[in-house]
């Protein structure tokens, strides 16, 4: 976890200080988790993740690797909606597949995912409407909704339980490249 928050400071140009001012915390403590040595609670990781401007799971996730990856199907929670990150994939993107189960009659606020995010939502069982905030669509089984993720968004069952793939892609942020004489001094030639 450590090397992702590194890795993920250090994709946006910012400062270990600069990090740890926007996220509340101190310095020290910054460093300590990215050397491996913190045990950070939930609240610190999610102000650390809001300050990257990054997903919470981005702090938790490990690398895939490359080779065949099976994920047994597990049973539905009846009690609740069910949300299974399924693969994240990297290449420009990151690319999660999830698995979301929802149980009749609920309703689900999304939370606004990082600038540039986009949900793509494909139904496998089950009615359900699902979008942005004031503009919700009817989906059915085998309908496809992509919609920008970086808004409130929610999703809403009817009478059935539904089962839905989505899949969000989210931009990696590269680290910005260092001024050149003509961004740093624009008035000279």
């Amino acid at each position: 976890m450590g090397a992702q928050i590194r890795r993920r400071r250090e994709q946006r140009g910012m400062s270990a200080a600069e990090l740890a001012r926007r996220a509340g915390i101190s310095k020290a403590t910054l460093s300590g988790l990215e050397a491996g040595s913190g045990n950070p609670t939930i609240d610190t990781l999610d102000a650390i993740a809001v300050a990257l401007s990054i997903p919470l799971t981005d702090l938790l996730a490990r690398p895939t690797s490359a080779g065949p990856v099976l994920v047994p199907a597990t049973p539905p929670n009846t009690d609740g909606p069910t949300r299974e990150l399924l693969r994240r994939i990297s290449s420009g993107h990151s690319l999660e597949l999830w698995r979301l189960r929802m149980p009749a009659r609920t309703h689900l606020h999304g939370v606004p995912h990082a600038p540039g995010t986009v949900e793509h939502l494909l139904v496998a069982a089950g009615h359900l409407s699902a979008g942005p905030s004031g503009a919700l669509r009817a989906l059915g089984p085998g309908d496809l909704l992509a919609f920008a993720g970086d808004s409130a968004h929610e999703y809403r069952t009817g009478e059935v339980d539904v089962d839905v793939t989505v899949v969000i892609t989210a931009p990696v942020l590269d680290r910005p490249a260092p001024p050149t004489a003509l961004t740093a001094h624009p008035s000279r030639p």
